[in-house]
């Protein structure tokens, strides 16, 4: 009868008083190993028409998905993400009025990115507005281009933002970043007119 491996990984190994049968023996060997070993598909798609029947995924299984960088754990009931590769920054198209480096601290750029296996949007830099109306509007939209559906949020998600105290009575306002894409700050006012609008640290998740 077939002995197992000294690991304890459940690998079949044939006995030498087993019946001779190469082709059952690299079966055992590489079916087992394979999945225990980092398996790589096109996209989850792929790896969902791959991994059925006999073959259908076990608790313990890691798989990178090569479409969007990704590492994923199979923990017994669904695939879970535990990892991303490098996620660029890109950057972010202004709506008119607005420029980029806003006090020196760079471009605005958004990057997807994963913690603790949740996905979430991080933003970074600053923007310039240098002219207000003498009554503003309470809220302005950033993007003049909808980011793209990999990171706009479930729902709408709302945080705090700081901006310049000069020319302003207020040193945050409130950003949303909208399921649409966009994101829109409100605070505005007469007394609200901030020559600067930083999104450093902002992280929301998706």
């Amino acid at each position: 009868m077939p002995i197992v491996d000294k690991y304890g990984q459940g690998i079949q190994i044939a006995a030498l008083t087993d019946q001779p049968d190469a082709g059952k023996l690299a079966k055992d060997i590489v079916d087992t190993i394979a999945q225990r070993s980092l398996l790589r598909f096109a996209s989850a798609s792929a790896r969902a028409a791959t991994l059925v029947g006999d073959a259908s995924p076990v608790e313990g299984m890691i798989s990178w998905l090569l479409d969007i960088n990704r590492f994923d754990l199979f923990d017994g009931t669904s695939w879970v993400t535990i990892s991303t590769g490098a996620s660029a920054w890109t950057t972010i198209s202004l709506a008119s009025g607005f420029t980029q480096n806003g006090n020196s601290n760079g471009t605005l750029q958004y990057r997807l990115l994963n913690i603790s296996g949740e996905e979430s949007l991080q933003l970074r830099g600053s923007v310039n507005r240098t002219s207000y109306p003498s009554s503003p509007p309470s809220s302005y939209v950033i993007n003049s281009t909808a980011l793209p559906s990999a990171v706009r949020p479930s729902t709408l998600r709302t945080v705090l933002m700081p901006v310049s105290d000069i020319s302003s009575d207020r040193i945050a306002l409130k950003l949303d970043v909208q399921t649409d894409g966009y994101l829109q700050v409100y605070g505005f006012s007469s007394g609200v007119k901030p020559p600067w609008i930083g999104f450093n640290g902002v992280i929301v998740s998706l």
